[in-house]
């Protein structure tokens, strides 16, 4: 580990005529006087620097199927070791890892790990990826960039789990090291993005289009749906359009079933038909590979040829049920090319969640 993890240097930052330092990591762009911390709580001013106070800090690892990140065309049925630290730079009172991402205790950040233990750690456990998740690994920028590159040279594959809040400078950074991203696209408002999340949708656009067409790294959405604050038929036919046209229809999509949690606890779980009337929406729209989440719905989890319509890779929830897809990812029985990333199919993971303990 390379120094004081407490106070590892930051990057992405620079200082203000009226003295304060701004963070030019996301579009928050904290202004911040001596001993003051960013929104995220982990990006702090001390003296005229910025320093990152997670460095080499978790709160705690897991070994994942990697279709839970949700990723279903990167390489399925493989295990990702998953982490994440504390804090996020945006503020969704529908958070469904608020403990973590909302967290100023610092015990929550229970285990330490130098880049070179995370990729030790992933490739001692055959795991194909490791995924930066739980919290938004922007706001750990300098962690998950280093960790990533000792990640390729022990031949593990790296994964980022982001709402794409970050600034182009910094995004072009922070993706140059990853192979594959789920980003949460939280709604299709600015009303949604500003009430409820305390950000903006355009930076969010402008991520995606990023990824899709200027990076190659693989690239599947979430969109979390809210029963009445973002599941309007209006809004999903307005954000899947703007998806096929975009993006294109080989991007995946997954909607996923919200449950009340922290400051949205009034406002009842997501019913299996909503995302179900979500996924015809996306299809109608013309997307290729639309998913459902956090329910039982085999139809939902499966991959389906956008050609001749085969059912590829049959799932359900976190299960793979059967995989036809052949060894360099073409539908067996036309020929179609799926988009993705995939190889020889050894049998899955399957649904299993396992701890991990670095430092026993």
């Amino acid at each position: 580990m390379q120094g004081d993890s407490s106070h590892f240097p930051a990057r992405f930052w620079h200082m203000l005529d009226d003295g304060r330092i701004q963070c030019d990591v996301c579009p928050r762009d904290c202004k911040l006087h001596d001993g003051q911390r960013g929104l995220c709580f982990v990006r702090k001013r001390e003296g005229d620097a910025m320093v990152l106070t997670t460095y080499g800090r978790s709160s705690g690892f897991c070994i994942d199927p990697i279709e839970k990140k949700p990723l279903n065309h990167f390489y399925p049925g493989s295990s990702v070791l998953s982490f994440g630290t504390a804090g996020c730079n945006l503020s969704c009172h529908f958070c469904q890892n608020w403990d973590i991402s909302k967290s100023r205790e610092w015990d929550r950040l229970c285990d330490q790990a130098s880049p070179d233990e995370l990729a030790r750690a992933a490739a001692g456990r055959g795991c194909k990826s490791i995924a930066f998740t739980y919290n938004d690994p922007v706001i750990f920028l300098e962690y998950a960039v280093d960790a990533a590159k000792a990640c390729h040279e022990a031949g593990i594959k790296t994964v980022a789990v982001t709402a794409g809040y970050i600034h182009p400078e910094a995004r072009k950074e922070f993706f140059s090291t990853m192979d594959a991203a789920n980003v949460d696209l939280k709604g299709f408002t600015e009303e949604f993005y500003h009430k409820l999340c305390a950000g903006h949708l355009q930076p969010v656009l402008d991520t995606l289009e990023y990824l899709v067409h200027e990076t190659g790294v693989w690239t599947e959405i979430t969109t979390l749906l809210i029963p009445g604050q973002n599941d309007s038929d209006e809004e999903l036919s307005a954000m899947c359009d703007w998806i096929a046209s975009h993006l294109g229809p080989d991007v995946p999509l997954h909607f996923t079933a919200f449950h009340p949690d922290w400051k949205m606890r009034n406002i009842p779980a997501t019913p299996p038909s909503t995302l179900s009337r979500a996924r015809q929406i996306a299809l109608n729209a013309g997307l290729h590979h639309v998913y459902t989440g956090n329910v039982h719905d085999s139809e939902g989890g499966t991959t389906f040829c956008p050609a001749c319509h085969a059912a590829l890779i049959m799932r359900d929830w976190y299960n793979i049920l059967d995989y036809r897809l052949t060894d360099d990812g073409h539908c067996p029985d036309c020929g179609k090319a799926i988009a993705g990333r995939f190889t020889h199919f050894n049998g899955a993971f399957g649904a299993r969640r396992i701890p991990v303990h670095l430092h026993p």
